[in-house]
C-alpha cells in the first residue's frame, strides 16, 4: 500500500509543479493546493499505513495507531484552506484591478509570441 501511495504522492507533486510553472494565476493557486495535498499524503504515509485500535488508555489492544501524524494533518488542512482562500481573494482582486490573470501581463512584460 505504501508503494501505491508513493506513486500517488509523486503524481501530485509532479502535477503541482507543472501547474505552478504556468503563467495563469488560477493554475498557480490550484498547483499550491495540490502540493499541500501531496504533502499531507506524504506525512500520513511516513506515519505508517497500519491498522490498529485508537490509542485509548482504558482499552487493551494489541496494536495502536500513532495519532501524531493525523493531528498534524488536521492542522495542516485547516492552514492550507485558509491560505488557499487568501490566494483566491488576492487573485480576484488582482483580476479586478488589472483585468488579467496572466503573470507576464501583471508584471508589465509584453508577451512575445
Amino acid at each position: 500500500m505504501e508503494i501505491l501511495m508513493s506513486i500517488v504522492i509523486g503524481a501530485l507533486f509532479a502535477s503541482s509543479v507543472y501547474l505552478m510553472l504556468s503563467k495563469s494565476l488560477l493554475r498557480i493557486i490550484i498547483g499550491t493546493g495540490l502540493l499541500s495535498h501531496g504533502a499531507h499524503l506524504l506525512i500520513i504515509t511516513m506515519g505508517g499505513l497500519k491498522r490498529g485500535a485508537a490509542p485509548l488508555l482504558g482499552e487493551k489492544a494489541a496494536s495502536y495507531v500513532d495519532p501524531l501524524p493525523q493531528a498534524l494533518i488536521l492542522t495542516a488542512i485547516v492552514i492550507s484552506f485558509g491560505v488557499t482562500a487568501l490566494f483566491l481573494v488576492l487573485a480576484y482582486r488582482a483580476y479586478q484591478e488589472l483585468g488579467t490573470d496572466n503573470m507576464d501581463e501583471m508584471r508589465g512584460n509584453e508577451a512575445n509570441d
